[in-house]
């Protein structure tokens, strides 16, 4: 049984280049067929299957913290399919 899970992240890199480093992360997530990603000027959208979404952040998370290993990460979840129609 698949859940659905609807995540809304900031990303505030601590570095000099935090730009590229948010946009490269924020397009590598837009690159996976199977979660659809929202952005907006404040945060990022993800939606999909819980273990699908969580799995994907697992694995750009660590791509990201070998590119820019500091910065900060704020991360809301909710249980629901909250994507806009």
């Amino acid at each position: 049984m698949s859940l659905p899970l609807s995540a809304e992240i900031s990303l505030y890199p601590l570095a000099a280049e935090y730009r590229s480093v948010i946009q490269g992360f924020v397009d590598r997530l837009a690159s996976y067929d199977d979660i659809r990603v929202n952005t907006n000027t404040m945060s990022t959208q993800i939606f999909g299957d819980f273990r699908r979404v969580m799995q994907v952040l697992t694995d750009e998370l660590e791509v990201l913290y070998q590119q820019a290993p500091s910065q900060v990460l704020v991360c809301k979840f909710i249980n629901r399919d909250l994507r806009p129609e």
